[in-house]
């Protein structure tokens, strides 16, 4: 996108899974010209869920708009290469486990000597130093440590804590971290002319998504976490299971009762209905439209007196019984004209084709090389001046390198030896 906001901008991405990933499109969607390391097999996660060797879908949503180029940075020859051609970028981005990048001389510190100014971008699951620095870190693991999942409360069938939903919201909000880093780094180098190491983590984002149960302050926590904390230790130490605890912290938190009620799901005659009241006017709102009468808005209502948790229940029946008598889709049209917001609940498989995702021009339409036609998710901005896009489909393996290595300045004789010697490879 020669108008895009990064138009010119060059960033080399050394990334697997999702959060390096989604970082690199964040960025290609505002223009920036990203290739992708990988190594001469590829990322692990080119097969995943694969139907064609190498181009799986996962990989792909998590890979628009960038180019490939393939290097095996095990070996010296490797190395000497990146370092030849970092001059030409701008920003490197890794997401390789603590230690790694320093073991490949592909870190900070090595490629700042071949351009002062670099940005350089540096994902990790704990962080960059601390006890856990080179401890292994997924998602579902920064979920799990931070306190993210049992926030949640969710369980599998076996009673044992479950993902908080089918997404890696602490990878892509990780990503998301990582791209605003880059665009404050790159201003900053603008007026300057000063480079910087940016990081960013799993866990951490996963304690900013959870940043009012994380908050400590000293008169709340005294009434209400502090208790709550003792009994669960006190359980945890005698044996609890986690059922047992996700109890203790859910009864501590009756006093949402007036958001549970109307901010959550319910079935309806046919398909499910999600209701979104934040504030006492759209609560009043929704009683007014089904019907419904409860004292969760009287000032003298106690969510933790005796005989609150049962009268809440008994609301709650009456809600769903009422909202099964329409179908979500009529109730959806109902209490939209009414002004109050709610949802029916669909399915992420059937939002490509949903009219109105198609009418705001949220899928971008795009060909693979290998697959052909695809529909993927656009920019989550949209820009007037500088317009956002996507410029091309996730690459095929190594389908730039002579491309990358050539606009690096290398000549045609040098990209054959590398590629014969067995450090660089291409698409084939």
């Amino acid at each position: 996108m020669s108008n895009g906001p990064l138009s010119g901008i060059r960033i080399l991405e050394f990334s697997q899974i999702v959060a390096g990933p989604f970082a690199g499109v964040a960025l290609a969607h505002f223009g920036a010209d990203v290739v992708k390391v990988e190594p001469l097999k590829g990322e692990d996660r080119r097969n995943t869920g694969a139907i064609v060797p190498n181009e799986g879908k996962y990989f792909q949503s998590l890979n628009v708009g960038k180019r490939s180029l393939t290097v095996d940075l095990s070996r010296p020859e490797g190395q000497a290469l990146i370092h030849r051609i970092v001059p030409t970028f701008d920003i490197v981005m890794s997401n390789y486990r603590v230690g790694v990048p320093a073991k490949l001389n592909i870190d900070y510190e090595t490629l700042k000597k071949f351009r002062p100014d670099l940005i350089y971008a540096t994902i990790t699951g704990f962080g960059e130093n601390g006890p856990y620095a080179t401890r292994a870190g997924s998602d579902i693991v920064a979920q799990a440590y931070s306190g993210l999942m049992a926030a949640e409360g969710k369980v599998d069938e076996f009673g044992a804590p479950a993902s908080i939903m089918s997404t890696t919201i602490a990878d892509r909000g990780t990503g998301l971290a990582a791209a605003m880093g880059v665009l404050a780094a790159l201003y900053h180098r603008a007026l300057t002319g000063e480079g910087q190491e940016i990081n960013v983590s799993l866990v951490k984002t996963a304690l900013e998504m959870q940043s009012l149960q994380v908050m400590r302050e000293p008169v709340h926590d005294a009434t209400l976490r502090d208790p709550v904390v003792a009994e669960v230790a006190e359980r945890r130490a005698a044996g609890g299971t986690y059922e047992e605890l996700l109890e203790i912290r859910k009864g501590a938190r009756r006093g949402l009762t007036a958001q549970r009620l109307y901010y959550g799901g319910y079935n309806t005659k046919e398909g499910a209905l999600v209701l979104g009241a934040l504030t006492k006017q759209n609560r009043e709102q929704v009683r007014s439209i089904i019907g419904m009468r409860d004292d969760l808005d009287d000032p003298d209502y106690d969510a933790r007196a005796p005989g609150a948790e049962e009268r809440f229940e008994a609301w709650h029946a009456k809600v769903q019984e009422t909202l099964m008598e329409k179908t979500a889709k009529e109730w959806v049209e109902l209490l939209l004209s009414k002004g109050f917001p709610a949802s029916e609940v669909n399915f992420a498989e059937e939002m490509a084709d949903d009219p109105h995702i198609v009418a705001t021009d949220m899928m971008v339409d795009l060909v693979h090389p290998v697959t052909g036609p695809q529909r993927v998710v656009g920019p989550l901005v949209k820009m007037s001046a500088t317009p956002t896009g996507v410029e091309r489909s996730a690459p095929p393996l190594g389908y730039h390198s002579r491309e990358v290595l050539a606009e690096a300045g290398l000549a045609e004789s040098e990209i054959n030896e590398l590629i014969e010697g067995g450090a660089v490879g291409e698409y084939s």
